[in-house]
């Protein structure tokens, strides 16, 4: 495995801001531990309000220039980032690894994922197309331009400390705008990988910052700074909602990827070896630290054993280790917080008639020094258990009977959240009624990992508004002007 010492120095970590390594104002830091083994990763600056307020400042003076670009020359700078992703994928793999837990083999995967945003919006910034309108009057012309929003700050969570960073960013840069990010206390290392990336992709300085830090106030300087016209924001309903209250201040636009809790639905005809599949990969990606995974697993009734003993092969199959091995699929949670709330929920399901599948402990012996918890399937699951109703953000796997394909879409569907859902099923007809009949932003149809760069992504109800990704994420970055022209005429 390659050396991060190629990209950064763990021993002396400072934040980007305005093209300028910084530590913070007070010299303070705070520890990134490893939730594989429990030790210290690095000491990672810890700013405040006036580092963010000084990449504010920098982003707006950038802003004069980088909005003025070439949609063309912007995208040449997006082009050197994406492949500077590619070049250091396996120093910024290893950094998610340590720092937020990520198997090393999937975090590869992340690099490719985030990178393709950056390929994507470097592509797409060149088609910002404006418009013209019929007038009502022979010496008036009408014209529609869409110009950046201005500067806008990104607040990215620890799960995908990369690509929710691009998703973001990249789109952001596409479009003219500047950025200041925000990474999450438990993965800010990634983030300032990136912001070397930055530097070296020779991007003008106060483009892109990165503040490390408090979360209280950055993102009281970030809401409270009228030159901060756009917040994008990924993270809990709870935090989301406080956000909405504080953009009302300045009414600044926002775009909001929020929590979710993905119904996985087996129908009786569906390919049951490719469903079990993709539950596999749905439900434990980042060892079941995703928005979008599958939290309650629907199964025919008349299916559902056969269903069960595939699944629960599969599960039991999954190697548990050390998040820097790259032979290992399931990796830590990420804090002691997660880890008691994945065994709060198994322990609730069981005491309320639950069946243990596979599974249901912590991990000890060589792991014992990590946040480690065995993938675990539960069978039996009714909906007075916890688990149906809350998020676990953790491996853990409940299996739910179902009979007809009205009752499963009531059941899916009884949920405050709307970010994501998967079914499968061989029937067409059943696929498009059902498509239309889930009232989630992201629809999975026979396929467990349906988000690409290419394709807008976000939720309904209280999983957030706005998209990201697709042409509709640039558009989140623009703002509409119409242009009305009087002329003589002969």
């Amino acid at each position: 495995m390659t050396k991060i010492s190629n990209l950064l120095d763990l021993n002396e970590l400072k934040m980007y801001v305005n093209g300028e390594w910084k530590a913070a104002e007070s010299g303070e830091t705070f520890s990134v531990v490893n939730p594989s083994t429990g030790k210290v990763v690095a000491e990672v600056p810890k700013g405040g309000r006036q580092e963010t307020k000084q990449a504010i400042a920098a982003a707006d003076e950038a802003l004069k220039s980088w909005s003025k670009l070439t949609a063309g020359d912007r995208a040449k700078y997006l082009t050197k980032l994406f492949h500077l992703m590619h070049e250091y994928k396996d120093e910024l793999a290893e950094i998610m690894s340590l720092e937020m837990g990520k198997p090393f083999t999937e975090a590869q995967g992340e690099v490719n994922f985030a990178a393709s945003y950056l390929e994507w919006f470097a592509e797409e910034g060149r088609r910002v197309y404006g418009e013209t309108i019929p007038a009502s009057a022979v010496n008036k012309r009408i014209m529609v331009i869409r110009q950046p929003i201005g500067v806008v700050a990104s607040i990215t969570p620890w799960n995908f400390p990369l690509a929710m960073m691009t998703r973001k960013v990249g789109p952001a840069m596409a479009a003219g705008c500047t950025a200041i990010v925000k990474p999450a206390g438990q993965s800010p290392i990634s983030a300032l990988a990136f912001g070397k990336l930055v530097e070296m992709a020779g991007i003008p300085a106060g483009v892109v910052s990165i503040v490390t830090g408090q979360s209280g106030p950055i993102s009281d300087e970030i809401f409270e700074n009228p030159i901060v016209r756009k917040v994008s924001f990924t993270g809990s309903t709870e935090v989301g909602k406080l956000f909405v209250t504080k953009s009302a201040a300045q009414l600044k636009k926002l775009s909001l990827e929020l929590g979710g809790h993905a119904p996985f639905i087996v129908f009786e005809d569906a390919d049951l070896e490719a469903a079990a599949e993709g539950a596999l990969q749905s439900k434990f990606r980042n060892t079941g630290q995703t928005c979008v995974c599958a939290n309650r697993i629907y199964v025919h009734r008349s299916v559902i054993d056969k269903f069960s003993q595939i699944f629960v092969e599969k599960v039991k199959a999954l190697k548990v280790g050390n998040s820097v091995d790259p032979t290992v699929q399931v990796g830590p949670l990420v804090n002691n917080e997660g880890l008691l709330k994945a065994e709060a929920h198994v322990q609730d399901a069981l005491s309320k008639g639950a069946e243990l599948l596979c599974g249901g402990q912590r991990i000890e012996g060589e792991l014992a020094d990590g946040l480690f918890y065995e993938p675990t399937v539960l069978g039996g699951v009714n909906s007075d258990m916890i688990i149906t109703k809350e998020e676990t953000f953790g491996p853990v796997a409940p299996i739910i009977p179902f009979d007809t394909e009205e009752e499963v879409i009531e059941l899916a569907n009884s949920t405050e959240f709307g970010l994501a859902a998967y079914f499968y099923t061989q029937n067409i007809s059943r696929s498009i009624r059902v498509s239309e009949a889930l009232k989630f932003g992201i629809i999975g149809m026979n396929d467990a990992i349906p988000t690409v760069a290419q394709a807008p992504f976000g939720g309904i109800k209280e999983s957030g508004m706005g998209r990201e990704g697709g042409h509709q994420g640039l558009n989140e970055y623009l703002e509409e002007k119409f242009i009305s022209m009087g002329f003589e005429t002969k």
